[in-house]
């Protein structure tokens, strides 16, 4: 069997529907499970609805929904019911007056619920085709909006229900991010999280492949809208493509690779605009490619926190007490920088920001700084070839480089740059390790 998920601008409209769908009928000799990702922003437009119903806009919030309603309504019968029920939700959720992570999952799991019974409605019409709620399969804890699977009872669940139906001359279809607590309660894996529900249900059931269905032809060299000319990558290690999701790169969910890694499962990104492309497939070993770098990745809306302080000195425990903070406050740390007396370091979520610099003041003089981007290179054994790191900050020289980060890892080099040069920044290697044309931007030396 394989694992077919489809992401959301490939199933936008009736249209995507209907080319998805012929692609999974195209293939329906290979048994097939598909994961579906909501309707290409509805996911956001339900969040916005949680939102404004949590700032008391309950007739803003209506207007939204009832715009997501006619969309999903003329896609497919039956969904009146599940409309319905969202409707009661929202209602209950204004009535309160009061927005819970529990309430907002249950109104984003929405999207994926909507669309995956779109999905198996013109599905049917091709192949023999089930839907199976994706929450009686994907169980989670309670951490709602960022929930955790439980892997052994997902496991049995899928191997129960979902096993039986996937066959020779049929398909199943379920939604991709949403799952329930084992109380029954429904929650969701983050924004995302379908590619993450897609190889984990690949993983769980061995399958011999994870498809991941989008718009584009695989991974690239660097992001197309930065460059136009970067290229796919026709092959990239685990480890690469892991640290390429992690820092940026939009085609894969950060949590994707774990579950196929685990299992030694392929995955291959397809286009599902060109669904004859070879893509991008992903497994283990090192890719091939002419230039020791695969591709270079950008996170923006990165914020530097430095701690300063003079009992760093030749401390003892001083940055186990550090961590520990943002241990406590469960927010992750990107880069880490060291001297003497000081430690930077990188994060790009700030909701727990104002606590967590609290406590840091506990430690020493904290400052931050923010509207940063991490620039990251990605190929095999960077760490132990001469002349990369010359080569990227040779052609960077009249950029201000914040934080450098190389030799944790032997596939990546990091770096922190002003949010406003990283489109340059990108621009300027990929010309210089992919030999494209000469870059036209230019940025103002300082003075």
């Amino acid at each position: 069997m394989i694992v077919m998920k489809f992401g959301g601008t490939s199933v936008r409209d009736a249209a995507a529907m209907d080319r998805a769908s012929e692609i999974v009928a195209e293939r329906i000799d290979r048994a097939p499970l598909v994961v579906v990702s909501a309707l290409a922003g509805v996911t956001s437009g339900l969040l916005e609805i949680a939102r404004r119903i949590a700032t008391g806009q309950w007739e803003n919030a209506v207007s939204l929904y009832d715009e997501i309603r006619l969309r999903h309504l003329g896609m497919a019968d039956g969904l009146e019911p599940d409309l319905d029920e969202l409707r009661g939700v929202l209602e209950r959720a204004g009535s309160d007056g009061r927005m819970t992570p529990a309430a907002e999952d249950r109104i984003a799991s929405f999207g994926e619920r909507l669309s995956s019974r779109i999905f198996a409605s013109k599905l049917s019409g091709r192949v023999p085709a089930a839907h199976i709620d994706a929450r009686g399969c994907l169980i989670t804890d309670e951490r709602f909006t960022r929930a955790v699977p439980n892997v052994g009872e997902t496991a049995r669940r899928l191997e129960e229900i979902v096993r039986p139906r996937v066959g020779e001359g049929s398909a199943v279809v379920m939604a991709g991010y949403i799952g329930s607590t084992p109380s029954g309660e429904t929650s969701t894996l983050g924004r995302g999280g379908s590619d993450y529900s897609a190889t984990l249900f690949g993983a769980c059931l061995g399958a011999e492949e994870v498809q991941i269905w989008t718009d584009v032809d695989g991974m690239m060299t660097a992001d197309p809208r930065v460059v136009p000319e970067a290229r796919t990558i026709p092959r990239i290690s685990f480890d690469e493509a892991a640290e390429l999701a992690y820092f940026g790169a939009k085609v894969l969910h950060p949590l994707t690779l774990v579950p196929a890694v685990e299992k030694g499962i392929p995955v291959r990104i397809l286009n599902a605009a060109r669904p004859d492309g070879h893509g991008t497939v992903i497994a283990p070993g090192e890719g091939a490619g002419d230039s020791p770098v695969k591709s270079f990745a950008c996170k923006r809306g990165i914020t530097a926190v430095t701690v300063t302080s003079s009992r760093m000195l030749m401390a003892h425990g001083f940055l186990r007490a550090l961590f520990e903070v943002f241990d406590t406050h469960e927010t992750a740390v990107d880069v880490v920088a060291t001297s003497e007396v000081s430690v930077s370091l990188t994060l790009d979520d700030e909701r727990r920001l104002e606590p967590i610099l609290e406590e840091l003041g506990t430690l020493g003089t904290v400052t931050i700084e923010r509207g940063l981007a991490l620039v990251c290179l990605v190929g095999a054994d960077l760490k132990n070839r001469r002349g990369i790191a010359a080569k990227v900050f040779g052609c960077l020289d009249d950029v201000n480089i914040r934080m450098i980060s190389q030799g944790a890892s032997n596939i990546n080099l990091t770096f922190v740059v002003g949010e406003d040069h990283a489109d340059v920044v990108v621009r300027r290697l990929h010309d210089a390790f992919f030999e494209g044309p000469e870059p036209d931007d230019t940025l103002r030396r300082p003075g």
